[in-house]
């Protein structure tokens, strides 16, 4: 038999030499502390080669750590774990069994504290998520313990792994990986987080603006098991009191910050999300990559034009063998060549990719324009001259309209929302990165909502990242990843591009409640008839303006099903000499005057409408 667990070399892949269905299939419950000093059990589902095993040959470790597995299952057909008759597991969710236990790896998955069959509180992205994960690793490195059973018994030891571990996944199980790397543990060597949450504050909340009804408390109650529903309700109390909806920053919201901790990350990073997900939205992408980028952490991007979507459903072919290399080279060792190649893998039309060296591309820069008055009111100019003094634009908060509807009148006056657009670009301009907008506004009463949204004015093809499949349609026929028994297929449905034809495109949006203005993250009283100035954060996007295309900006208030709307419906009057974006563009300031300034070919018909954004659902 060729040996698969090679302890690396020059070039080469592992190979799937190893049998599936003789796989060893187990599970171990490791002892994870928790806040109060004592430990729970975690359970973890193992499949790993059985041939290696006999051999005597250590394997590296795949490792899901999920709160999903029995309760709402993984992949676009919402896989659960299953297990036979004596409790042994049979289904190991998604493809990552099937296809590297032959190469040589061991696939872990972790039932989060609290959920399926471990022991414990779900306390959703604080200590008892991320210890419970860490705990696992720790354990396959020899510093933990493990046991047989659920109550006991037999010690269980990991001598069968190198100890070397990369944690993927997507959502809520992408931001334990994000979670666990900021603690530093020793042993991570890589992680894969998909979609993930990097500070669970925004999540919740954008600069106090509430993104949801519910809180930390009603995800919990979602995920959790059985038991921790009846025994784990002053955790739920604690999770409600530390989360108020005034969306004041809170001791709660620090511990479950992992950007604050991104200089303790070892693991390299390999990090994917939708540009379009408006469920964890692309600012949590953008803050953890600037601070993985500042501490030196070797990393890998790839973005796409869908929502909430996993890679292997939107791009399967190149997503598994890239995935397979990467984890080559981390977990084995092999001398592959995958981190000397292009950093970022940016998706420009469905199913059109383009690469970049290094992400944002070099000669980003934060460039600043400014909106001005125009001859129609409600709809004035955007580009690098500043206003006048005294020059105003003004609107009417309306929570039932969002930024579909502002795109779509976006050259027009409406009351709800002050728009400003570039003329007709000459060349193409490339934004890359996060965005800020600054705003002097005077509120006409004593609560306001604040959004400010990009659109590209202009005919394109995108994903149909607002219909339920968020830029995905799903097939009816199947394919095979690997090897598979009749418990565990290893077989999934194709998937295919679900495109729109536009005329414009909303492409990043960031969202504040004015009385945070402040920098503690507390909430002011504001006072109606006096101005303030406030700084909106933008999601970070990576979005080509077309020439012949307009750049457009629109200051609105409530963005309807995206934010829950203030206590009240101000008038909104925003000054525009104070009033600027700085938007990360390519080639800086030189590229945005060759762009304004020269000439401009003749935009082609476009569809009647802009794209539409329902209210989405939130994790997983």
């Amino acid at each position: 038999m060729a040996r698969a667990a090679a302890a690396g070399g020059r070039g080469g892949e592992s190979r799937p030499v190893y049998s599936y269905d003789r796989a060893i299939r187990e599970t171990v419950w490791v002892q994870a502390p928790t806040a109060a000093g004592h430990h729970d059990r975690v359970a973890v589902d193992i499949i790993r080669p059985r041939e290696a095993a006999e051999r005597g040959r250590k394997v590296p470790v795949i490792m899901d750590a999920s709160p999903y597995y029995s309760c709402c299952g993984r992949g676009n057909e919402s896989q659960k774990k299953t297990y036979d008759a004596q409790g042994r597991p049979v289904q190991f969710p998604l493809f990552y069994d099937n296809y590297f236990v032959p190469r040589g790896y061991a696939v872990a998955l972790v039932d989060l504290a609290g959920t399926n069959r471990s022991d414990g509180c779900v306390d959703v992205g604080g200590r008892s998520d991320v210890q419970s994960a860490k705990a696992v690793i720790d354990w396959l490195n020899g510093r933990a313990r493990g046991y047989g059973s659920r109550s006991g018994g037999r010690a269980v030891k990991a001598g069968w792994t190198t100890g070397a571990v990369g944690m993927i996944g997507k959502s809520w199980d992408g931001t334990i990986a994000n979670g666990v790397a900021a603690t530093g543990v020793r042993g991570l060597k890589t992680i894969v987080p998909i979609s993930a949450i990097s500070s669970w504050y925004d999540y919740y909340f954008a600069k106090g603006a509430a993104l949801y009804d519910g809180g930390p408390d009603e995800l919990a109650g979602y995920v959790e098991s059985p038991q921790a529903k009846a025994g784990c309700q002053a955790v739920q109390r604690k999770l409600a009191e530390g989360a108020p909806r005034n969306g004041d920053w809170t001791g709660l919201w620090s511990e479950r910050d992992y950007v604050r901790d991104a200089v303790r990350v070892r693991a390299s990073v390999f990090a994917v999300h939708g540009m379009q997900d408006l469920n964890v939205r692309t600012k949590h992408l953008g803050q953890w990559w600037d601070a993985l980028a500042a501490h030196g952490v070797q990393r890998k991007i790839w973005l796409s034009q869908t929502g909430h979507v996993d890679p292997f459903d939107y791009r399967r072919g190149a997503w598994v063998p890239t995935l397979h290399r990467w984890f080559d080279h981390y977990l084995l060792g092999y001398d592959n060549g995958i981190e000397h190649e292009p950093m970022a893998d940016v998706e420009r039309s469905p199913d059109v990719w383009s690469t970049d060296r290094v992400w944002p591309p070099a000669g980003t820069r934060a460039t600043t324009l400014r909106p001005v008055a125009g001859t129609v009111p409600g709809v004035g100019g955007l580009g690098v001259k500043t206003a006048p003094g005294g020059a105003t634009a003004g609107f009417t908060d309306d929570p039932k309209r969002g930024e579909s509807d502002w795109a779509a009148a976006i050259d027009q006056p409406t009351p709800d929302k002050a728009a400003f657009l570039t003329r007709p670009l000459g060349h193409d301009l490339r934004l890359s990165g996060s965005s800020t907008v600054t705003l002097r506004v005077t509120p006409s009463t004593g609560s306001a909502h604040l959004s400010a949204v990009l659109v590209d004015l202009g005919p394109s093809v995108i994903r149909n990242y607002a219909a339920d499949g968020e830029g995905i349609t799903t097939l009816p026929e199947k394919e095979c990843f690997g090897s598979g028994n009749p418990g565990d297929t290893g077989c999934f449905r194709r998937t295919a591009a679900d495109v729109q034809r536009v005329d414009r495109t909303v492409f990043s949006r960031g969202w504040a409640d004015l009385g945070h203005y402040g920098p503690d993250g507390k909430g002011r009283v504001i006072t109606p008839g006096k101005s303030y100035t406030i700084t909106v954060d933008l999601a970070a996007t990576d979005h080509v303006v077309p020439a012949g295309h307009r750049l457009g900006l629109v200051i609105a208030g409530t963005d309807a099903g995206l934010i829950v709307p203030a206590a009240s419906t101000p008038r909104v009057s925003v000054d525009l000499r104070h009033t600027s974006a700085r938007l990360p563009l390519v080639g800086g300031y030189r590229a945005l005057a060759r762009a304004l300034g020269g000439t401009a070919p003749s935009p082609s018909a476009g569809s009647p409408g802009a794209v539409g954004i329902p209210r989405l659902s939130r994790l997983p």
